[in-house]
């Protein structure tokens, strides 16, 4: 009875594996696309956070100011996920065993694991924006 089991599940494993080594493929793809978009940003914004550092902000106010700014956009991300994933519940639910496709506890959990991969994968260039020299970035530019 267990290898007509075996036999019978081969595929729905095999598929189940195949989704969730592409679904972490496209978290860590998604994570090194995040951090390249924050550091881009943080190195276009130099001159600016070093003006804002002259000026009297301490570095956990640059900190703040560069962690939220893409938190807000992982926010914004996240609700139009979810408006989506609400539109297109009908094609994936064939493929779900054993949750509904609505189930808002996978859609939060979903959401908020965006949110937490954007803050930590935009932590690094938060930090280093947060130790700018300004008297370095104003000297150059």
């Amino acid at each position: 009875m267990t290898d007509q089991l075996k036999a019978l599940l081969w595929q729905p494993r095999m598929a189940a594996l195949l989704v969730g080594a592409f679904a972490l493929l496209a978290a860590l793809l998604a994570v090194i696309g995040v951090y390249g978009a924050v550091s881009f940003e943080v190195a276009r914004r130099t001159h600016e956070i070093g003006i804002r550092m002259a000026l009297g902000a301490d570095r956990p106010a640059v900190l703040r100011m560069v962690l939220i700014r893409s938190v807000r956009v992982a926010f914004l991300g996240a609700a139009v996920g979810l408006c989506a994933a609400a539109g297109l519940t009908r094609l994936l639910a064939a493929m779900l065993y054993a949750v509904t496709p609505t189930d808002p506890g996978i859609l939060v959990s979903a959401a908020v694991l965006l949110i937490v991969v954007v803050a930590l994968a935009s932590s690094i260039p938060a930090h280093r924006a947060s130790s700018v020299d300004p008297i370095a970035v104003l000297r150059y530019r």
